[in-house]
């Protein structure tokens, strides 16, 4: 298959789905499904009746499902999301990153795509690894799977993802790296926050989302970089490094962005590799094609073929 650089205006908008709770996990294993047999094979175009066979169902109950988790056909998004697209979304990068920074916008009439307000903890809060900080968390359904929400008194902290079977590891992985705060689980009370950050009608600049960056020095100027990356753009691990007057230190952005603790709000699913390959992901390539599908469709333009 060949793509078009050329975006086309689809009439579908991504949305967050109308189902919840045990539907919406169920929605998106059979999106996650599709999305492997998609990636997996690609080449051969497979059409929504294979599709539909690989993940037992019927070709309309497929299509009605990932319709309803993305807001475009299982055919619009198998355009989306593959290298070329990505390749794609990395044209002009470098100018759309300085233009970001030159004028603090992330995006047409939005500071952020979540319309974000941060602030770091200090460096002694850092290095006590969590002391004196108390977490909050919760599991809540998602996009893009079961979302594990953290916040603090000042603001979302930590998000990640888990596939089923897999929610106490997600767990382990992010109270590791605060291994001396205190953890308490409420989901009640991150609830809220995981609606804020999953539901673009809640995206305000009225009512910024506020987060906690915790790391070096390093890793909180790499996220804060992040931040910058247009939606439905891409920038790469070398241009992060220019804009941080570190041009060697691709490897060193590299490892920083796989630090990342807030998937999805800091956007490290638009850091690509420099040909265009998505590269690594912590949650997963599988999602990281999902999210880069989702805000394909959110934001409008489609890659046609030719």
């Amino acid at each position: 298959m060949t793509v078009s650089s050329s975006p086309a205006r689809i009439a579908a908008r991504a949305v967050i789905p109308c189902a919840t709770g045990e539907e919406a996990a169920r929605d998106y294993q059979v999106v996650r499904q599709t999305l492997e047999a998609i990636t997996g094979d690609w080449r051969s175009q497979p059409s929504l009746e294979e599709l539909a066979a690989r993940v037992g169902l019927q070709p309309i109950q497929l299509q009605r499902v990932f319709s309803r988790w993305a807001g475009i056909t299982p055919k619009q998004f198998l355009q989306a999301i593959t290298l070329d697209y990505a390749r794609a979304l990395l044209k002009d990068a470098a100018t759309v990153l300085d233009t970001s920074f030159e004028v603090g916008l992330s995006g047409p009439a939005r500071l952020h795509d979540l319309f974000i307000a941060h602030e770091a903890m200090t460096p002694g809060a850092y290095r006590a690894r969590g002391a004196g900080v108390t977490m909050t968390y919760g599991f809540h359904p998602s996009p893009f799977g079961r979302a594990l929400v953290m916040t603090t008194e000042h603001g979302l902290a930590g998000l990640a993802f888990a596939d089923p079977g897999e929610e106490t590891a997600a767990l382990e992985d992010m109270t590791g790296r605060w291994p001396r705060a205190a953890y308490r689980e409420d989901a009640a009370k991150t609830a809220e926050t995981a609606r804020r950050i999953f539901d673009p009608a809640a995206w305000s600049p009225e009512q910024p989302l506020k987060i906690v960056f915790i790391g070096t020095d390093f890793e909180i100027r790499v996220w804060e970089t992040l931040l910058h990356i247009p939606f439905g753009r891409a920038s790469t691990y070398s241009e992060i490094a220019s804009h941080l007057g570190k041009p060697r230190a691709a490897r060193a952005v590299g490892s920083a962005v796989g630090r990342n603790p807030m998937s999805f709000v800091v956007p490290c699913h638009r850091v690509l590799g420099s040909s265009g390959s998505l590269c690594g992901y912590h949650w997963g390539l599988t999602r990281k094609r999902a999210i880069l599908g989702w805000e394909a469709g959110l934001s409008g333009p489609v890659l046609e073929t030719v």
